[in-house]
């Protein structure tokens, strides 16, 4: 495993962490590579869920431009196929995953890096934290999902608005324009994320990722088509040992002991 991405195993949920903190995290082809590695390998593996973050002072500055800097390089760069081959593979494997994935974003999270955070299922940041569209500010647009992200999270005003002018959007405006799940104080934010990560992985997780899959569903389906795939859910949850072990802990007045199938 390449040092660029740590990775704690904690039975039922795995931490990964982007490590290369004297670079705030940015992307390069070693860590793009390392990463979708770790998320594969815990998919794999029987992980329940995953949560995400950054080493150092920084969750992800996004790409690392020393290694896109059309100066150094015979031709102009094809930043189409770094985003098909790098960015957009890893977020597809996100949202493909049939468990919840927690971000907590430390510092700030800039052009890609704060587009992979939006990628996750539940996002929690630090208050000290920033989102920032970087990417107006060298000619680029926002990729690694944000110009889908962006509107439907925030409505096109303020994603236009935070796109075309790359300001800065602090963790507390995050939470409660409803871009993130919520702003935490910076001395708790892993503790709550591991908690809270640990308890999904816990949790109904075959239930959890079919409710996550038919929320992001929602997005591009008629009010039909989403009912039919929330009856076609219902069917699955309804015959999985986590449904009957639900009810019997509810009737019996005991916690239950999900096994996430």
């Amino acid at each position: 495993m390449s040092d660029t991405i740590l990775v704690s195993d904690h039975s039922t949920w795995a931490e990964i962490t982007l490590n290369r903190p004297d670079r705030l995290n940015s992307f390069n082809e070693e860590m793009h590579l390392a990463l979708r590695a770790a998320i594969e390998a815990a998919r794999d593996g029987g992980t329940r869920a995953i949560l995400l973050t950054g080493a150092g002072r920084g969750f992800c500055a996004g790409q690392d431009l020393g290694d896109r800097d059309p100066s150094k390089m015979q031709g102009k760069p094809d930043l189409g196929h770094t985003v098909r081959t790098f960015y957009a593979p890893l977020v597809r494997l996100i949202r493909s995953l049939e468990f919840p994935v927690v971000c907590a974003v430390n510092g700030v999270a800039a052009g890609a890096g704060a587009n992979l955070a939006l990628a996750c299922d539940i996002v929690l940041a630090g208050t000290g934290a920033r989102f920032i569209q970087s990417f107006a500010k060298v000619g680029l647009i926002p990729d690694t999902g944000g110009s889908w992200h962006l509107p439907r999270l925030l409505g096109e005003a303020r994603a236009k608005g935070l796109a075309l002018t790359g300001e800065p959007l602090g963790a507390a405006q995050a939470a409660e324009w409803g871009l993130i799940w919520k702003a935490l104080p910076d001395e708790t934010l892993m503790e709550e994320a591991r908690a809270l990560t640990a308890r999904l992985s816990a949790g109904p997780t075959l239930g959890l990722g079919l409710t996550k899959q038919t929320i992001q569903a929602a997005a591009v389906n008629t009010l039909e088509a989403q009912l039919e795939i929330e009856a076609d859910a219902m069917k699955t949850c309804g015959e999985s040992e986590d449904y009957a072990e639900g009810v019997s802990a509810f009737l019996q007045k005991r916690a239950p002991e999900f096994r996430g199938r």
